[in-house]
């Protein structure tokens, strides 16, 4: 197969703006007052912030409604249908993530390192476990039967983790300004990364929104009033030209990028054949920190089980909306799914699979170059088989079967699509323990990028004491920021109590998934992150708010992002009868 795209992901055009660019002198004047405000804020008592990340949540949820407005208006989806459920999750992601840090606030105002959920205890490898979810009774009622530990690096022990919590507000860090390139795919990426600056790093933040979602601006400054007012957020606006110079702006401390690959590199290296030749020689134009969240070619792995017609059913609507949510423009949607060649309901799963897509509904592909990019894997894969309509402007949900393992240069593995389009790859193996090692294997070795990773395993598998020990061992192995077992791992992006980021190890030159964490409210310090890993039921009573396939996801989705913003055992009922409808 012959390679038509670097590895990583395929460079994204800039799109157009619906907001004016912030003039370079407003840039710098917006700078000046956060570097103003820097050493005050860092100086901020935690007990006098606890009430503000209330009242933030407060106008988070007073708003929600024009929010999820203005994003169904700019992807083009009904907001009185479920696929509007989708952007309620961005509520539900923003509002819980303020909650839990006023939660951790207190804690610290008290002299306490923030609560962990549970007790550290070892896991598989050598690894120290951290329990991270669920954090009360209403998140084990609303997510009955999902899990979540933040797995520690060998070697770092759990009194050592809690040691190293919240450095920034028990003698580490130092007061700065925090630049936040904001993601233009999911709407809670900008705002959540802004708060995280300001509430673990103790920074100002000057946040530049992306052109292609920069209509939430207005919103978040909304939102955001008191940040505005107190001199520690600033919103602006504009393309790579304002964002190079806020880069560059000797008041910025440090950067985070949500985006590509290609986005750090220019922002660390700079543009073009001269940003190539530093890259090469490890000689950046921009020496301060700089971290991401980025893409990557997201595989899922099944593990072969004696599954029932029901099973496959469900397991099948999960795969396929692993895809299909936000129209396939999630840095961790769904590019590879991996299964044992010899099992004898591989057929029936990717069949189930196609079906599901073949009845979710095309989605408006809002995000710039998405067609260009499709063109460039069916050109390489004529044989992609595409369920829905493929007319003009759309780009259709698209499967490239048989895909072998050992293939070179090949596009599927190497290169993130960031639209609707995936591969499917079947592995040789004498059995499944073998199965699982060669998977996990390929997932790690064979697959550009370390974001997330999912393996899907039937209860009666996990019995069978051989292959509990390889599926564990191979979660132990697995080099991705965060695993999803049973479920899809972005789940572990809606927590917020668990660190979303990346497998660690990347240099700057090999960025690949990113570098550093965001969305963790109990504060363990990055140096001692391995990696999340989220456990879910193998099937379940009703169809989660994720599932395309969910007929109240509009409904059921703002129930869950108000219940996650205020619990309440009132919420609750309500919640539980819209979802069993879904």
């Amino acid at each position: 197969m012959t390679q038509l795209a670097e590895h990583g992901t395929i460079a994204i055009p800039e799109a157009t703006a619906t907001q004016a660019a912030t003039s370079i002198a407003d840039c710098d004047a917006a700078i000046a007052v956060l570097a103003d405000n820097a050493k005050s804020w860092f100086e901020e008592k935690p007990a006098d912030l606890i009430g503000l990340l209330e009242r933030l949540n407060d106008a988070v949820v007073a708003h929600s409604q024009t929010w999820v407005d203005a994003c169904c208006a700019g992807k083009q989806i009904p907001s009185d249908q479920p696929v509007a459920g989708e952007e309620w999750a961005n509520i539900t992601v923003t509002a819980r993530y303020l909650r839990l840090l006023a939660a951790a606030m207190r804690d610290i105002a008290a002299g306490k390192k923030p609560t962990l959920p549970g007790k550290p205890h070892p896991v598989t490898g050598g690894h120290t476990a951290i329990p991270a979810f669920p954090v009360d009774a209403f998140d084990k009622a609303a997510l009955s039967g999902f899990t979540a530990e933040v797995w520690l690096r060998r070697g770092v022990t759990g009194s050592q983790a809690v040691e190293n919590q919240a450095k920034a507000w028990f003698g580490g860090g130092e007061p700065g300004v925090s630049l936040v390139l904001g993601a233009g795919n999911q709407a809670s990426i900008p705002i959540t990364d802004a708060i995280d600056r300001l509430f673990i790093a103790r920074h100002p933040v000057i946040l530049k929104m992306n052109p292609v979602n920069d209509y939430l601006g207005p919103i978040f400054t909304t939102i955001c009033k008191e940040l505005i007012d107190r001199g520690v957020l600033r919103i602006v606006y504009g393309g790579a030209e304002v964002g190079t110079h806020l880069v560059r702006h000797e008041s910025v401390a440090d950067v985070h990028v949500t985006g590509s690959d290609k986005t750090f590199e220019a922002i660390v290296f700079g543009g073009g054949p001269e940003g190539q030749a530093r890259k090469a020689k490890l000689d950046p134009i921009v020496t301060k920190p700089v971290t991401g969240e980025l893409g990557n070619v997201s595989p899922v792995i099944v593990v072969p089980g004696p599954w029932t017609a029901k099973d496959i059913a469900f397991q099948a609507q999960n795969i396929a909306s692993m895809l299909s949510q936000n129209a396939g423009f999630n840095c961790i949607a769904l590019r590879a799914i991996i299964t044992d060649n010899n099992w004898d309901q591989r057929d029936a799963l990717l069949k189930a699979v196609g079906e599901t897509l073949q009845g979710t509904a095309q989605r408006h592909p809002y995000y710039p170059g998405a067609r260009a990019r499709f063109d460039t894997f069916v050109e390489a894969h004529p044989e992609a088989e595409r369920f829905g309509d493929d007319g003009p402007g759309c780009v259709p949900w698209t499967m490239i079967p048989g895909l072998r393992p050992d293939a070179e240069n090949e596009i599927a593995f190497s290169t993130e699509a960031f639209n609707g389009i995936f591969g499917e790859v079947g592995i040789d193996a004498s059995g499944t323990v073998d199965y699982i090692r060669k998977a996990v294997a390929f997932a790690n070795d064979g697959i550009w990028g370390t974001l997330g990773c999912s393996i899907i395993v039937h209860p009666k598998s996990m019995k069978n004491p051989e292959i509990n020990r390889a599926v564990e061992q191979g979660i132990a192995d697995l080099k991705y920021g965060t695993i999803g077992v049973n479920h899809w791992c972005a789940i572990g992006f809606l927590l917020g109590s668990t660190p979303w980021g990346a497998y660690p190890g990347h240099t700057i030159d090999d960025v690949q998934s990113g570098i550093g964490f965001v969305h963790n409210s109990i504060m363990l310090a990055e140096s001692d992150i391995d990696k999340t890993v989220v456990r879910g039921p193998f099937r379940m009573p009703f169809k989660p708010t994720w599932f395309a396939t969910n007929k109240t996801a509009h409904k059921s989705g703002e129930m869950f992002a108000k219940l996650m913003a205020k619990p309440s055992w009132a919420k609750l009922p309500g919640l539980v009868t819209t979802a069993m409808r879904g």
